[in-house]
């Protein structure tokens, strides 16, 4: 049986398609290369260029490949754009994962695994953020995913469909083998964006808002390694198969970091010092976001490896400089 992982050419479902692979599993990745890259993807699977949304793609898979379970990681994910543009982001993560989640009952696949966000609780009035905790998002994309968990649960209600909805904190790092990282240019991370002005790539960065109530003025996140997110996903995936119910569950490590913080490892890290500019805050973020992280340990025996800034920023710098030397020994 196949996995179908949507969005496997970019950055955390390729990592996802690397951790299958590594495996033994057969894996076929859906994914519009908006995002991601072809180079991205092993030849060990198979890649279709095209739309989660797209039901002729999806048909054409489900007659060639016996799916059993499908990973959907294929969305916008960017905060602003989502305020700018909120209709695009309803289309792309709320109407095109309605039409995933039908083709999945239409064809028998039992098994999906969402990737699902912390955003999803707006302005938590208490951190750590408990899956207990009363969803209250304060974008259109805490909003776009949130209204997919609720699809997910009224059709498992109904359907032989069973899920697991993974809430990711901030993902960052990069493979610990060296085979894939953050590779999208004009990508908002911190880390990615504080890298990069560390390597010349960018003239400096900006830190939105300095007044929250954190520690230091400027927003805390939990910062969970991609590596560690991953076996979260290979986790739940053999939960689903074994005949495990339906689950949402944060993906953290329980205890976060401010921007302050990080652009100071990176400098550290890089042994650079480049230009940081402070400004305003930026619509829909929230002070601080941080996971109530005993719940995917207790239900999926998840037992994070790389749970160290330090190690997570060096990986992020060294894949950020191969991709600025050309160096990436790549995949297709």
């Amino acid at each position: 049986m196949a996995v179908l992982v949507t969005g496997g050419a970019g950055y955390i479902g390729g990592h996802m398609v690397l951790a299958l692979l590594d495996a033994g599993e057969e894996v076929v990745v859906l994914d519009d290369l908006s995002t991601g890259f072809a180079w991205a993807v092993p030849k060990a699977a198979r890649l279709v260029v095209g739309d989660s949304g797209d039901v002729e793609k999806l048909s054409a898979i489900a007659a060639e490949h016996s799916i059993d379970s499908i990973a959907h990681f294929a969305a916008k994910i960017v905060v602003p754009d989502s305020v700018a543009d909120p209709l695009g982001y309803y289309l792309s993560n709320t109407v095109k994962a309605r039409t995933l989640v039908e083709f999945a009952v239409r064809n028998g696949i039992k098994n999906f695994i969402f990737s699902s966000t912390a955003a999803i609780y707006g302005e938590p009035l208490n951190n750590p953020i408990f899956e207990t905790a009363q969803p209250a998002p304060i974008n259109p994309y805490g909003r776009s995913k949130l209204m997919v968990e609720w699809m997910l649960k009224d059709a498992a209600y109904v359907h032989e469909l069973s899920y697991v909805a993974l809430r990711y904190f901030n993902v960052a790092g990069a493979d610990p083998k060296a085979r894939l990282g953050q590779s999208t240019p004009n990508a908002t991370h911190l880390i990615k964006v504080a890298v990069q002005a560390a390597l010349g790539l960018r003239n400096g960065m900006d830190v939105y808002g300095t007044d929250y109530p954190t520690p230091d003025g400027t927003c805390v996140r939990d910062y969970i390694q991609v590596s560690d997110l991953i076996e979260a996903h290979l986790l739940a995936l053999a939960h689903l198969r074994r005949g495990g119910e339906s689950l949402v569950l944060n993906c953290g490590y329980g205890h976060g970091h401010s921007v302050r913080e990080v652009i100071d490892v990176v400098k550290d890290v890089s042994q650079t010092n480049f230009e940081v500019r402070l400004t305003g805050r930026r619509a829909g973020d929230p002070a601080a976001l941080v996971a109530g992280a005993q719940e995917i340990r207790d239900r999926l025996g998840w037992t994070p490896r790389y749970d160290n800034l330090t190690e997570i920023v060096r990986q992020a710098y060294e894949w950020e400089r191969k991709l600025r030397d050309g160096t990436i020994a790549k995949a297709r």
